[in-house]
């Protein structure tokens, strides 16, 4: 277990996900501990390495969704089956909410995700909309290509992408990028219309049915949003129920143009 603890507390301390497996009850090994990162490695073990393995996929869903659990586990063995209890523990990151697009709505939604705890990060190639005295509430302030910045970007689970340019030559490239890796929230600004013909030429870029299927679109939770702090609290109540499980699919159609 050497090191085990400093090493929880560094990934703790950086924001980074991790869960911690104990082993409860079983064998001879009870008190042991396993620390499991978001790529699936390890460090220190549960006293048998076929018993680590199969703790990995439960701990790697934990990491994003925060659960602490009791998981039974069986393994063949002679002469008989044994059983295992194994207490997991996930540590989320911070959830994060990344604007695509420093337009109107931005400016309150940035608010609102503050206000929830969220690090939020806005992107804009255009240098007069993506100002400090616009967004004086952003954790970052990012004048760039969208897709090239979410590129080099720590994009997964806990992070929301909100795409609101409203432009083809920005929010296709960013919508390929963020839709190829696993990320929790991806909503895009634009009427059904829009988001179909976006469809049809995300496909024909290379996008599968099921990464297109991911995007949230119409944008936000039919609240009957019509000014900016509207549509910004539409889009922030999706982006917090999809963060929890809830199924925010048949109220999600208030933006009909």
């Amino acid at each position: 277990m050497s090191g085990l603890y400093e090493e929880l507390t560094e990934q703790l301390g950086q924001e980074k996900g991790v869960a911690l497996a104990t082993l409860v009850q079983g064998g001879e090994h009870v008190g042991d501990k396993l620390l499991i990162f978001p790529d699936g490695k390890t460090h220190g073990t549960l006293g048998r390495s076929d018993l680590d393995s199969l703790v990995v996929a439960d701990a790697e869903r934990a990491i994003w969704n925060g659960d602490a659990n009791t998981y039974t586990y069986h393994i063949e063995g002679v002469p008989e089956k044994e059983t295992f209890e194994v207490f997991i523990e996930g540590f989320p990151p911070p959830p994060s909410l990344i604007i695509v697009g420093a337009g109107h709505i931005a400016i309150p939604l940035t608010t609102f995700a503050k206000t929830l705890n969220y690090r939020v990060v806005v992107v804009d190639a255009r240098s007069a909309f993506a100002t400090r005295e616009r967004f004086p509430h952003a954790d970052e302030l990012i004048v760039a290509w969208p897709d090239e910045v979410l590129e080099t970007m720590d994009l997964n689970p806990s992070t929301s992408v909100a795409v609101l340019t409203h432009d083809p030559k920005f929010d296709e490239p960013t919508l390929k990028v963020v839709l190829a890796r696993r990320v929790g929230y991806v909503g895009a600004i634009g009427s059904r219309k829009t988001g179909a013909e976006r469809a049809e030429r995300l496909k024909k870029q290379g996008l599968t049915d099921e990464q297109i299927q991911r995007i949230h679109g119409p944008i936000g939770l039919n609240i009957g949003a019509a000014s900016p702090e509207e549509m910004a609290l539409a889009i922030m109540a999706e982006v917090v129920a999809t963060r929890h499980g809830k199924d925010a699919s048949t109220i999600r159609d208030w933006q009909k143009k």
